[in-house]
């Protein structure tokens, strides 16, 4: 069974920083690209950032850039989300997401699998 599980949110002040993982089990994750994205209340969920499962290239969104730096463990099966930094307006859930391709993506349709999420709020 595919299986995607984030941890590391919680509360924490601006300018404060903060460690996502994704921990992912049922598949290999060595093939998979994988996505981090967030979800404001009221607002869409948007994509942060990606790092494929060829030569760990990454992308990030405009907004993370310089911030939050995604990172990969496929013995440990792990996926990181490091965010320093942070701004109020990071507060949302995160989710991680896989796809079966060597090709980062950044928007939703692209992925097959997500975790739950984990809540990051960003207040002083």
């Amino acid at each position: 069974q595919v299986q995607l599980v984030e941890s590391g949110g919680g509360l924490v002040q601006p300018g404060g920083s903060l460690r996502l993982s994704c921990t992912a089990s049922g598949f290999t994750l060595d093939y998979y690209s994988i996505g981090w994205f967030r979800q404001a209340p009221g607002k869409e969920r948007e994509g942060v950032s990606c790092i494929n499962s060829g030569d760990g290239s990454t992308v990030y969104a405009d907004s993370v850039k310089g911030r939050f730096t995604i990172s990969r463990d496929n013995a440990k099966k792990m996926v990181y989300l490091r965010m320093v930094g942070l701004k109020p307006e990071d507060t949302a859930v995160y989710y991680c997401a896989g796809r079966s391709s060597a090709v980062a993506a950044s928007t939703e349709r692209a992925f097959e699998y997500w975790g739950q999420g984990t809540q990051v709020t960003v207040s002083s």
